[in-house]
């Protein structure tokens, strides 16, 4: 699948932990293997941006800062099964 953004996120101005909850929000309403291009200013997107893919099978294609704002494109991953309940 094509690297081109199937969606541009202006996350600028919202802090932790808005720019993830919206990044979550939008992925789940796309395809497997969909772009999301997000920008933000929180600083901690730094830190939970890669920390959410990893987590959530998503695949962070780049991350960026350019003059104070944070510039991420975003691959979503494969559906995942609900952790089973103990």
């Amino acid at each position: 699948m094509s690297d081109d953004p199937a969606l541009s996120l202006d996350l600028r101005g919202l802090l932790c932990p808005l720019p993830v909850l919206r990044l979550r929000k939008a992925l789940l309403g796309l395809p497997e293997g969909a772009v999301v291009q997000m920008q933000a200013t929180d600083r901690a997107s730094w830190i939970d941006v890669p920390h959410f893919c990893a987590q959530a099978g998503h695949k962070l294609l780049s991350a960026e800062e350019a003059e104070g704002v944070l510039h991420y494109r975003v691959q979503r991953g494969p559906d995942r099964p609900a952790p089973a309940k103990a």
